[in-house]
């Protein structure tokens, strides 16, 4: 279950009804910071936008910068539920990535005003931090995954680290386009062919004659 983090309070679980308050809090400030900013949108308009009290913010969140902050590690933690969901029960490495970026892709596409806030968060000293902790994270579980390809001798020998990255920085550089346009204008499988070509060197006559699924 749920545990808030009320400052110098005991910890306590969250009942349901007040999961759902939060998250409503949750919800609602992600929209409203994605669409006027994070700097010009006030605790009062959003206590106001969900009809609450400003005690009941000061109830889940010590500060508006705390909130931002438990934006981002729900959005985290759920792209992550997403990938682990999508590669659980494959045993291919390079099909693990390939899958992985998918649903990264698919989550952040479904979730474009996380995409505009995280672009925000990285101008403020306050949250890069935590951001540089997600992206390390992000990097090593698809180097991982890279390590196990090159040692089953499915692609060539490489620093998987820098390969990670490059991953990364393709799926995130697509999100980032698709969520400044009205309608997704990169489709998410030619990314995740060019992402698996670029990997193995392969393309799509190749891997129709030796597939790596």
């Amino acid at each position: 279950m749920p545990v808030r983090d009320v400052g110098a309070r005991t910890e306590s679980p969250l009942t349901s009804r007040g999961q759902e308050r939060r998250d409503e809090l949750v919800r609602f400030a992600t929209a409203k910071f994605a669409q006027q900013g994070y700097h010009p949108t006030s605790v009062a308009e959003l206590v106001d936008g969900i009809g609450v009290g400003k005690g009941v913010f000061y109830w889940y969140f010590a500060s508006k910068e705390d909130l931002l902050r438990e934006i981002l590690n729900d959005a985290l933690l759920d792209v992550r539920r997403h990938q682990q969901a999508a590669i659980r029960s494959e045993s291919n490495p390079i099909r693990r990535i390939e899958l992985g970026v998918r649903a990264s892709l698919e989550w952040l596409q479904q979730h474009a005003e996380v995409m505009r806030l995280v672009d925000f968060a990285w101008t403020e000293d306050t949250f890069a931090a935590d951001l540089r902790k997600g992206r390390a994270i992000s990097i090593e579980d698809t180097a991982r995954h890279l390590r196990e390809a090159m040692d089953m001798g499915m692609i060539e020998p490489a620093d998987p680290v820098t390969l990670a990255i490059a991953v990364r920085g393709i799926t995130e550089e697509v999100a980032r386009v698709n969520a400044d346009a009205a309608n997704p204008t990169v489709p998410v499988e030619d990314v995740v062919r060019m992402v698996i070509s670029g990997i193995t060197g392969k393309t799509a006559i190749d891997r129709e004659r030796d597939p790596v699924r």
